[in-house]
């Protein structure tokens, strides 16, 4: 801890709008000329003209739905590909479908400046419990430990005993995955009779690091911090060994926007989190994450000067992670699309200190739990308790998942 990843985090505001003001304009043409969306949407844009930050919100929000695939026509990320089509080392798959590339190239996603932050480096074991399967994040994580010279454990998700068994044969000196699992392989570690002692770091993303969680492993000795980013634009934010805000990534533009306008809010007011990344390989300009955050006033006192923020406030599109996974108001609608009984479904995450519970309430005039159970399992690909309630009961409040989690 207390080591940078590089100069970059510790330029001047001056140095910082200099380099975006060179950058930009080089990215939006690069866009332009390269791949079919930006040629169509930012067609009458002059490239010179936006330097800034501030410029930038004069261009149209890129959405989630623009990425989605559409059964019967060619996968949606070939508009956003600045590559060869021979080129493209990895394709990956999110819900949405949405597909997003991935390179082999030294730290693509850009996560090993949050891995640095919470002190791993050479010398050190990362058990990598991200998934490799499908989405991004396992090999995320693997090249940002292999950026900072960690030696990676790629034991992805689930079978916990065998988590808990090499944690403690190997020595393994730092975690990566979702908030909650860690929790979840050192309980089972103390119910083995094994030691998980070694463990010192943890670099936690894909949903909120509660409170009670931190300071759960913080009792345990472990210096545990978070990072935020997404498949599409790679790392936006991360903790230092300050927990004072994230602080945002040298590789992206973070907006904070009114949700649905794409107008900036005022400082300190919650908004959507736009990005804009300057990975010349997949541009991504002015992405609409969902995510709702607020700027920092300030910079953090580890240091590090770009521009801070909150962290996650919930979603502008009601869609929620849970457990490292989407749920999204579209696979309820393709839930109850799926069954004539069914008139309305609405879910509600709640979390118990340790881990996210899901519940699923179905309006319905037949079926059994057994049934719709597995229907939940098979759309949003999490387990869910049940409960059928008699139709026109549920709220007529418009919400159909309801985060009632505190992220403290």
């Amino acid at each position: 801890m207390g080591e940078f990843f590089d100069s970059l985090e510790t330029r001047s505001d001056d140095e910082r709008a200099a380099d975006i003001a060179e950058k930009l304009p080089q990215l939006i043409s690069h866009a332009c000329a390269s791949t079919p969306y930006y040629q169509n949407s930012l067609k009458h844009v002059v490239a010179a003209d936006i330097t800034s930050k501030g410029a930038l919100a004069s261009l149209p929000i890129l959405r989630k739905s623009d990425l989605i695939a559409v059964q019967g026509k060619p996968a949606a990320f070939h508009n956003f590909i600045a590559l060869p089509a021979s080129k493209i080392e990895h394709i990956f798959q999110s819900p949405g479908p949405i597909f997003e590339i991935g390179m082999r190239s030294a730290d693509w996603w850009r996560f090993g400046r949050a891995v640095k932050a919470v002190g791993i480096g050479a010398g050190d074991i990362v058990q990598n419990c991200f998934s490799y399967h499908f989405t991004p994040a396992g090999v995320m994580f693997e090249s940002a430990a292999q950026a900072v010279g960690a030696t990676v454990v790629p034991a992805g998700t689930g079978q916990t005993e065998l988590q808990a068994q090499s944690i403690a044969q190997l020595g393994v000196t730092a975690y990566a995955g979702t908030p909650d699992y860690l929790l979840s392989i050192l309980e089972k570690a103390d119910e083995m009779g094994l030691d998980s002692s070694s463990v010192k770091y943890a670099c936690v993303s894909a949903g909120p690091l509660f409170p009670q969680l931190r300071e759960a492993y913080a009792a345990r000795n472990i210096h545990c911090r978070q990072c935020y980013g997404t498949a599409d634009v790679g790392m936006i934010a991360y903790e230092s060994e300050l927990t004072d805000g994230m602080i945002t990534d040298e590789g992206v533009i973070v907006e904070i926007v009114t949700p649905g306008t794409g107008t900036p809010v005022a400082e300190g007011e919650i908004g959507e989190v736009v990005v804009t990344s300057f990975n010349r390989d997949m541009p991504m300009i002015r992405f609409a994450t969902g995510d709702l955050s607020a700027y920092m006033a300030g910079q953090s006192p580890c240091g590090r000067t770009n521009q801070r923020i909150v962290g996650w406030r919930g979603r502008a599109d009601q869609a929620a992670k849970v457990k490292g996974m989407f749920v999204r108001p579209e696979q309820a609608a393709q839930f109850v699309g799926r069954f004539d009984t069914v008139s309305k479904l609405r879910l509600t995450i709640t979390h118990d200190g340790s881990k996210d519970i899901l519940s699923a309430q179905i309006e319905a005039s037949a079926g059994n739990e057994a049934e719709f159970m597995q229907a939940v399992q098979d759309i949003f690909k999490l387990r869910a308790s049940v409960e059928i309630v008699p139709i026109g009961s549920l709220p007529k409040d418009g919400i159909v998942i309801d985060d009632k989690r505190d992220i403290g």
